[in-house]
């Protein structure tokens, strides 16, 4: 994750995260990702069952039951287990989480715990009574997903109507008092509404925008074809950064971030380099603090029936379930190749990711993109927009990548 505006902007500076002594424990939530232990946000999809059926949905989610969930007890002790490892957030997502009747009770034990607790919901289930509730829960941060404006996203979303109720939900949620931003997936079906989004920011009143780079998995495995190129992605992150800037030099108070394609660090550091040298360093070092993409070291997920898993977007592998040992055996577990490769993957990884100067600010990228596209955990990202001559591999050994004689899924002769 890249706080555009913090980087950009210079609303966060490295003496921010050091007077915490950059310790996950000490950190405001705001600096978590320049944190030196790294211990992990975890995402846990309390149900799979959703009342959208969003094109890009990562989980596969339908309105039907699944059989398996954790039950509360359950989740009481995953959370206890979560609190003792000293892991700073608990995300709350699904499939859609407000249809989960326990929520309210899960979520306000995970308070009690110690727990920063965050909601991740379509919106559209919330009404002034479930923001009441949202709010007395504990919620620091509810995120809404939003596709685009109007018809857009109700298309995106499977449900006409559905644009409305979300923004109803959101406001609902702001007559309470809880900070309410969105989450906006990027691709060739919503580019266009990007605009659209920035606007609704100022229009609503929202002071958060994490626009995600589309992630193969789930639904959103068939929808390669539909995500933007690299000179399209380059576009994209263009207008981004120059909205940022703008709504900061017109003092309009919004955080805006870019999620799972951690090339966007480097091509900020480039742009920073280029606008305000003096700050060239600084910027530098809070993005190799940042670490770039932190799946299976400091972004973790359990799924809704207790696999746990690199991230949200990696539910084909698991590395053990919390039913049957604790979520920190499992997370520090380096005897599985999977876990082994996350945590230690820089001297690995192949093709253009293994030759890139940028590293410590990319981490070689999202790397189940890779593996959901190539077939190989260390393959190059398929993302990546910035050129050979950029990231420093050009004329040398590294930009050769040679795929798998079957590729796991997509050919890149069929992008």
């Amino acid at each position: 994750m890249l706080g555009v505006t913090k980087v950009l902007c210079g609303t966060a500076t490295p003496g921010d995260a050091l007077r915490y002594g950059r310790d996950t424990s000490r950190l405001p939530a705001h600096l978590l990702h320049y944190s030196a232990d790294k211990k992990p946000i975890v995402v846990w999809n309390i149900t799979r069952r959703c009342n959208l059926r969003c094109v890009h949905c990562y989980s596969d989610s339908c309105d039907q039951e699944y059989a398996g969930e954790l039950s509360t007890r359950e989740g009481r002790r995953l959370i206890d287990d979560l609190a003792d490892y000293g892991v700073p957030t608990l995300l709350f997502s699904g499939g859609e989480p407000l249809l989960r009747q326990d929520l309210w009770e899960l979520a306000a034990y995970a308070r009690q715990t110690g727990l920063r607790t965050v909601l991740s919901t379509n919106g559209t289930l919330i009404g002034p009574e479930e923001a009441r509730r949202i709010r007395e829960a504990g919620f620091s941060y509810v995120g809404v997903s939003i596709d685009g404006a109007g018809e857009t996203h109700d298309r995106i979303r499977g449900r006409k109507g559905s644009f409305q109720e979300a923004i109803r939900g959101i406001r609902n949620c702001q007559a309470e008092g809880v900070r309410t931003g969105l989450r906006f997936t990027v691709h060739r079906l919503n580019v266009e509404q990007l605009p659209a989004i920035f606007r609704l920011l100022e229009e609503q009143d929202i002071p958060r925008l994490c626009v995600y780079h589309l992630a193969y998995a789930g639904r959103g495995d068939r929808m390669q074809r539909t995500d933007l190129d690299p000179p399209e992605t380059r576009r994209v992150v263009d207008a981004i950064f120059s909205a940022a800037v703008d709504l900061h030099r017109r003092g309009v108070e919004k955080d805006i971030l870019t999620v799972d394609n951690h090339a966007d660090n480097a091509y900020a550091w480039m742009r920073v380099l280029q606008d305000e040298p003096e700050r060239a360093d600084a910027v530098k070092k809070m993005l190799e603090w940042n670490g770039g993409n932190q799946s299976g070291i400091a972004i973790a997920c359990v799924d809704n029936v207790g696999e746990v898993h690199a991230d949200q977007f990696s539910w084909h592998y698991s590395f053990g379930n919390v039913r049957e040992r604790r979520f920190a055996e499992i997370w520090e577990d380096r005897s599985d190749p999977v876990m082994e490769i996350l945590k230690d993957r820089s001297s690995r990884l192949k093709g253009r990711c293994g030759g890139c100067r940028f590293l410590k600010m990319c981490n070689g990228n999202l790397r189940v993109r890779a593996e959901r596209y190539w077939g190989d955990w260390l393959a190059p990202d398929p993302a990546c927009y910035l050129t050979d001559e950029e990231i420093g591999v050009a004329g040398t050994a590294w930009q050769h990548y040679e795929p798998p004689a079957e590729k796991h899924l997509l050919s890149k002769e069929g992008r």
